[in-house]
């Protein structure tokens, strides 16, 4: 699972420095946005690749195209405009304000409007909150639906064993909200705004410019889960339902959730998770959580109602094994890219908002300083480093680092919540050992000839659907002459490898129908045709492929899904 990639640029002296005085070594953040215009936007492109791997000299789409480039600077760079980057940027500005310091915090978003690319059906943890906006209740933060009542289910095909939500367990939900996560972040954009913070949305950051030396100099742009509306009958406003086991074999991770909300409507949002190391090629994530809504305990809930938006994305589930080095000369990375997601909570709002109040507090006394020396021309902030590792967020993850590995096992699920109850609910996850992950998602797929076909039921159009009209709700659009965002390293490797070993696993694992084989014009084989217009921006692809040759690369900003409030 995986999403949000977020980069701080930063820079070792303020501009305003940068440009007043002749002996400051250090430049400031930039982002460049470049403009293009075509000669004959008819020419349709003959490859798939990117110009990062192929160079625009050699590639025939960009002939007759003029570029021109636009230079801005800031104190900071925020790349990403979810929870993450927006707590960090109301930090810095919390600080400046607080120590009267003049400081450019810019923030550069793909979507269209803040929001709009974020989805989640969020059950939050207020802590990170009550601590960056204390007063969020009096200024009208969209929390309106505070936890009432946890289920936990193991589901059988026909039938349900209850499961007791136990204090102390990691899916209890007492004193969290449900909300939707796009809402909140639009609201936390409003707040960033007026602390001064300059939002830019509709610009993708493409590219990570670099000095000489090799640190980060900033950032270029690019070449310019399920809502229903229920029967109120069924409505249950605070009510937090998970469930584990079917429709998956006890070997393939995943669950259920289905959230009751209390916004002036009967509405829920519900969602399928499916771990990405799943081993079955005929395996539809898709496909799951439409036989999923079917089972005789979801099924009531949903009869009589209507769904009214649609979405997907893919976590970072990772964990503490995975963390990678957060800081760079020039940057650091925040939020959930770098893995700061409580896989067993399902939860990761928190964790990001604070670790993005972290990196504020870490970089604001180096880019305010009067005479900071600088090793490298962008910015290196290990200090970040070690007030995570001393922050709440380590010990968290530190305390649940062993659930998600310990499901590889003979036992599979059952194993795990064994597991899980001895060493997490009873030890606190103190044993002195740390398990390991199998490895890369995209290695786990076994051969087609190895497993045996999915027979999914037909959608009935009431309560399970087809997967193009799901999309359509999603209000995905992009230009269509743009460069594909879409690409392949090798276009020989679809048909030559994914098909004829894995039975093209692409058009089943990719939530959008982006993928599918058709038959060559001639007749005599097959080729794979991406339909990059529906990409809901999940990057599954980019992780699950089994040869690793979809390279996904951000679209021209503003493309993508709208998702309203998700």
């Amino acid at each position: 699972m995986v999403p949000n990639c977020e980069l701080l640029s930063l820079s070792a002296q303020r501009c305003i420095r940068a440009w007043s005085t002749v002996k400051t070594e250090h430049a400031c953040p930039q982002l460049y946005t470049a403009l293009h215009r075509r000669a004959c936007s008819s020419v349709a492109p003959r490859i798939t690749t990117h110009y990062t791997i192929h160079p625009r000299e050699k590639d025939p789409r960009w002939e007759g195209v003029e570029m021109e480039r636009f230079a801005d600077e800031a104190d900071v760079v925020i790349v990403g405009g979810g929870p993450a980057g927006l707590s960090a940027a109301i930090r810095l500005k919390q600080l400046a304000n607080e120590h009267k310091k003049e400081l450019r915090v810019c923030l550069v978003e793909k979507a269209s409007q803040m929001g709009a690319h974020t989805l989640s059906g969020a059950c939050l943890e207020p802590s990170a909150f009550n601590e960056l906006i204390p007063d969020w209740k009096e200024r009208g933060a969209p929390l309106h639906t505070p936890v009432t009542e946890d289920v936990f289910s193991i589901l059988t095909e026909k039938h349900r064993i209850p499961v007791p939500m136990l204090p102390g367990l990691p899916m209890n939900n007492h004193g969290n909200y449900i909300v939707r996560l796009g809402n909140v972040v639009r609201w936390m954009g409003e707040q960033a705004e007026e602390l001064g913070v300059e939002i830019y949305p509709g610009y993708a950051a493409s590219e990570v410019l670099f000095h000489e030396d090799g640190s980060v100099k900033g950032i270029a742009t690019n070449d310019v889960g399920i809502m229903w509306m229920i029967d109120e009958k069924r409505w249950r406003p605070g009510r937090v339902e998970h469930s584990v086991a079917w429709p998956l074999n006890r070997h393939t991770y995943g669950g259920s959730f289905l959230y009751h909300l209390n916004e002036g409507e009967p509405l829920v949002a519900l969602g399928f998770v499916v771990g990405l190391d799943y081993s079955n090629p005929y395996l539809s994530p898709f496909r799951e959580f439409q036989r999923w809504k079917h089972h005789p305990f979801v099924a009531p809930t949903l009869e009589g109602g209507h769904r009214i938006a649609y979405g997907a994305r893919a976590l970072n589930e990772g964990g503490f094994q995975s963390i990678p080095e957060v800081t760079f000369p020039g940057g650091l990375l925040i939020g959930c890219s770098p893995g700061f997601m409580n896989v067993p909570k399902i939860k990761g709002t928190h964790t990001a908002m604070k670790s993005g109040m972290l990196a504020a507090e870490a970089i604001f006394p180096k880019v305010t300083a009067e005479d900071l020396h600088s090793e490298t021309a962008g910015l290196h902030v290990p200090e970040y480093s070690e007030m995570l590792k001393k922050s709440s967020i380590w010990k968290e993850l530190h305390a649940v680092r062993n659930i998600r590995p310990s499901f590889h096992n003979y036992f599979g699920l059952y194993g795990g919540m064994v597991y899980t109850g001895i060493f997490y609910w009873i030890l606190r996850g103190k044993e002195p050992w740390t398990l390991k992950h199998c490895g890369m998602d995209a290695h786990q797929l076994k051969p087609a000839k190895d497993c045996t076909p999915i027979d999914y039921p037909k959608p009935d159009g009431k309560i399970s659907f087809d997967l193009l009209s799901s999309v359509a709700l999603s209000g995905t659009n992009h230009e269509g002459d743009q460069p594909a965002h879409l690409t392949l390293r090798d276009d020989s490797v679809p048909v030559d490898r994914n098909l004829a070993l894995f039975d093209g696993p692409e058009q089943r694992f990719c939530p959008a129908g982006v993928y599918e084989y058709v038959p060559l014009d001639t007749g005599d084989g097959m080729r794979l045709q991406i339909n990059a217009q529906n990409c809901v921006h999940c990057k599954t692809c980019d992780i699950k492929d089994p040869s690793q040759n979809i390279n996904w690369v951000v679209p021209e900003g503003g493309g993508g899904p709208a998702y309203n409030g998700l």
